[in-house]
């Protein structure tokens, strides 16, 4: 797969094996796994940070697979809603920290166009979610709303 911003090739990495349905050894209730998910989104855990506490300590190697259903619709149906999607705010709290990087060195050029291809990325990022209804119709990206929303 080719780089976003560049005309270099990417790096070969690994994937998650295909595996069609629960693990054979995996012997965990999915009330059990639901309750956890929400006790630990309710902690103030992110849902990557939830998978890997699952994996970790609870020997659950992946949600989807073990109970079918990704994470997401999980905090869906316990009615859990989600103000943003995870990967937008990591990206905006990475843009935030260019941007008070780039207001104490003004002169660091090589930071403003990563903060530009950051801001690309969320943009880009935040018209797919509005298409897809997660993001409100007139939502729209700037790094004041980004300062209050990535918190």
């Amino acid at each position: 797969m080719a780089r976003m911003h560049a005309r270099r090739r990417g790096r070969s990495t690994s994937t998650k094996p295909y595996r069609p349905g629960k693990p054979d050894w995996l012997e965990v209730d999915r009330t059990e796994i639901e309750t956890q998910i929400v006790d630990l989104y309710n902690k103030g855990m992110s849902s990557s940070q939830i998978g890997i506490q699952l994996r970790d300590m609870h020997g659950i190697p992946d949600v989807k697979t073990a109970l079918g259903v990704p994470m997401y619709a999980i905090l869906k149906e316990k009615g859990i809603k989600m103000t943003l999607p995870e990967d937008l705010k990591n990206l905006m709290r990475k843009a935030v920290g260019m941007g008070a990087h780039i207001k104490d060195n003004q002169k660091d050029i090589h930071n403003k166009r990563q903060l530009q291809l950051t801001e690309a990325k969320i943009r880009r990022l935040g018209r797919y979610y509005v298409r897809k209804g997660v993001l409100p119709m007139g939502w729209s990206y700037s790094l004041d709303k980004a300062k209050l929303l990535a918190d």
